[in-house]
């Protein structure tokens, strides 16, 4: 974080001092700079590659870094009225409209303005991640042989091994494929198992993301309600009967946002009940790395205990380690797999090869369980610290349930708060927060909020976070 701060400092300062330099003219050698700012010749790097990127440098190999000259004028902007027509072409006979709709997913990926504390971030902080390590493994990776050669269709053998080893069960690596972290397994997925038009069942509430990607492949989400057990089998059993729907996608282990637990009773009736159906389970084991230090035990994946191929598991190492690190694993078994392959195959080609050895390197090392024991503690402190301060400063706010898993709380606002308001006033005091209406296909029950803990620096912002949400909260109300 340190080399983070100085490389935006010393950026900041050259950017100021260019004036100084006529177009063309060079800027002080990089050891001058060295010396001058008392910072590393890797700060410097990157600080004169940062203003490269933004236009304003221009760095000759040998020859040291130069003042960009002046831009040429950008023509006029053209006319692109026509599109809107384009686009809509044929439109009304859509079943579900072609628009997407992505603010559900990136409200987790935006990053704040500065000073504000990110309550709603979808990742751990830089401070959780094994950055060392997959520096490592990423380093021994490149030197393989044949690491920068293309990878096996489906995944190199040993990984797919792995993944198959986590899942347990009969699970073989012969009916597991790579795929692109999470999100792109479920992408690949859905377009699988259900033609555009087609209904699919999705718990409610459930992830914004996975929303997205069903009405861009034009299919209608239907809701079946969660509670603290999970999906609720009655109602899963209607939904199916009333829409003949052929796919459900659930997430049994620490459901995002509830943070649910599918209860051991109702594992087998959810896959009988589909089974029944003729539809497939897909399983979005999206958190299992991100499990707290007092969780206990963990049920296996639903697929493990699958012999009849009605579960599509997902999988991924992105959440356990960084946003960039996107290697996951896509498994079934029976006919439904080859199709998988097929759309993969068509989509992406393969998982970058060199990213496959990484991950292989990753976890096979010693730092990898030594990470995830301290990813556990940690994620189980700053659980503890945020429960805390909201029952302290903020206990008009309803939380149901303290997962013993994932990065963040489910909060259910009282009858009548304003969503929108809160969300914006909390923002204006300095903390960003997650709206609950993204997080449900039709009509909420009532207002939410879904707090992060995970991608803040630590528990100290917390702390801070939850004192300007109590601000926030007296202005709206």
């Amino acid at each position: 974080m340190q080399e983070r701060s100085s490389v935006a400092e010393l950026a900041e300062q050259l950017r100021r001092e260019l004036d100084r330099y006529s177009p063309g003219g060079k800027l002080p050698s990089s050891r001058s700079l060295v010396e001058r700012f008392r910072v590393s010749p890797v700060t410097v790097s990157r600080a004169l590659a940062q203003l490269t990127a933004e236009g304003l440098v221009v760095t000759r190999p040998g020859a040291g870094a130069f003042r960009a000259r002046p831009r040429v004028p950008l023509a006029a902007a053209g006319d692109t009225s026509w599109q809107e027509v384009a686009l809509s072409a044929d439109g009304a006979a859509d079943v579900v409209p072609r628009t997407v709709d992505a603010s559900g997913v990136t409200v987790c990926l935006a990053t704040p303005p500065p000073g504000v504390i990110e309550f709603s971030g979808g990742y751990p902080h830089p401070s959780l991640q094994p950055e060392k390590a997959m520096a490592a493994a990423l380093s021994r990776a490149g030197r393989r042989p044949g690491a920068w050669g293309r990878p096996p269709l489906d995944g190199l053998p040993e990984l797919r091994e792995w993944f198959a080893r986590e899942i347990g069960g009969t699970v073989t690596a012969a009916e597991v494929l790579i795929a692109a972290g999470g999100q792109s397994a479920l992408t690949t997925a859905l377009r699988a198992l259900a033609p555009p038009g087609a209904p699919v069942l999705v718990e409610s509430p459930t992830y914004p993301g996975m929303l997205a990607i069903a009405r861009a492949a034009g299919l209608r989400p239907v809701p079946v309600p969660v509670d603290a057990d999970g999906v609720k089998p009655a109602l899963l059993a209607d939904a199916f009967r009333a829409t003949g729907a052929r796919v459900l996608v659930c997430q049994p282990l620490f459901q995002n946002p509830t943070g649910a637990v599918l209860a051991p009773e109702r594992r087998p009736e959810v896959l009988r009940i589909a089974r029944e159906a003729g539809a497939f389970v897909v399983e979005d084991d999206f958190v299992r790395r991100l499990v707290h230090e007092d969780a206990g035990p963990l049920p296996r994946p639903l697929a493990a205990d699958d012999p009849d191929g009605v579960v599509v598991h997902v999988c991924s190492l992105t959440k356990a380690t960084s946003p960039s690190f996107r290697v996951g694993a896509l498994t079934a078994r029976g006919p439904v797999l080859e199709r998988l392959r097929a759309i993969q195959v068509v989509d992406t080609f393969f998982v970058s090869r060199p990213l496959q050895e990484a991950a292989l390197e990753l976890v096979g090392s010693p730092a990898w369980p030594r990470h995830l024991r301290t990813l556990s503690a940690e994620l189980r402190a700053r659980r503890d610290v945020m429960t805390a301060g909201l029952r302290l400063h903020l206990p008009e706010l309803s939380l149901p349930h303290i997962p013993s898993g994932g990065y963040h709380l489910w909060l259910r606002l009282p009858d009548g708060t304003d969503e929108p308001a809160l969300t914006a006033a909390a923002l204006r005091t300095g903390v960003a927060i997650t709206p609950g209406r993204p997080y449900f296909s039709a009509e909420p029950p009532a207002g939410h909020l879904r707090l992060s803990f995970a991608a803040v620096a630590g528990v100290g912002e917390i702390v801070e976070g939850v004192r300007r949400l109590r601000g926030a909260w007296d202005e709206v109300l």
